[in-house]
């Protein structure tokens, strides 16, 4: 992945440039009064905080770029050469049930599941990896191409996202392109989209280096909400430099929703906690 750490993209020319302070300082957003006026159609995205529910083990080794919760089992698609793969692990011990690693000259990507099958994407090889979810054989692999970062499926299409603003709708038959949008907050394009989760008929995305998590009208491309997760990084273990917040997993049978980051020690369970504030606020 490049080293642009910015959220958005520059503003038109009648707008001022803001940007998107990260990891050890507050937000900090400037617009003018014409960006962020809401509207009937673009109404201001709602701010969200956090509540910690629970927290499981995690490998403190795994480059998390992909997660999933599917029978009390994580899956979890890592990433770095020579280091990256798939791992199926029971939620509450962390025991891991399934493992298969990936050719060294890979960067391991975004994970989906979609039926028995299991796809991963790759950085920049163009490369989409299908594998049984029973047996975590390898039974399939297409040409993507873009770089792969995030993967969710939305019941019809995956949903593809390439560190850029642009969400591709891609085919779960041969991963063929579909059509695409563009992901905005305000008019303003957001970029760095990275790891996805389709919850409850919203796309949900990390944006990479940052501790916010924006979830996405997959009709418009608007951004509806944001949560902020600041903080949550200091109550786990982290290992390195680049144990940044990615991941997001949700339990559609109970409702859960879980959180965690690369080279993390936990994976949280977390609940919602409405602020009463819009986004910048």
């Amino acid at each position: 992945m490049n080293n642009n750490h910015w959220f958005f993209t520059g503003f038109s020319r009648f707008l001022s440039i803001s940007f998107f302070c990260f990891l050890l300082v507050p937000l900090i957003v400037q617009y003018q009064s014409e960006a962020m006026a809401a509207t009937e159609n673009n109404p201001a995205p709602k701010l969200y905080s956090y509540r910690i529910v629970d927290r499981f083990p995690q490998d403190i080794k795994s480059f998390t770029q992909g997660l999933k919760f599917v029978d009390g089992s994580i899956y979890l698609g890592a990433g770095k050469r020579g280091y990256s793969g798939l791992t199926q692990a029971r939620l509450a011990d962390g025991y891991v049930e399934k493992q298969v690693k990936l050719d060294d000259q890979y960067f391991g990507e975004g994970i989906e599941i979609v039926g028995n099958q299991i796809f991963q994407l790759t950085w920049k090889a163009n490369k989409v990896f299908v594998f049984d979810k029973s047996t975590f054989e390898m039974t399939d692999s297409f040409t993507n191409p873009t770089e792969g970062w995030g993967l969710a499926y939305d019941g019809v299409n995956l949903l593809l996202s390439d560190g850029s603003s642009t969400i591709r709708r891609m085919g779960t038959e041969d991963f063929s392109y579909v059509n695409e949008f563009e992901v905005t907050l305000a008019g303003v394009p957001v970029r760095n989209l990275n790891e996805l989760e389709y919850i409850a008929g919203e796309l949900w995305a990390n944006v990479w280096q940052t501790n916010y998590i924006v979830r996405i009208d997959p009709v418009t491309g608007n951004v509806r909400s944001i949560i902020d997760l600041s903080g949550l990084e200091q109550r786990t273990r982290r290992n390195g430099v680049d144990a940044v917040l990615n991941g997001i997993a949700w339990d559609d049978v109970n409702e859960r929703l879980f959180v965690t980051g690369k080279y993390w020690s936990d994976l949280f369970e977390i609940e919602l906690v409405e602020t009463g504030k819009t986004f910048p606020q």
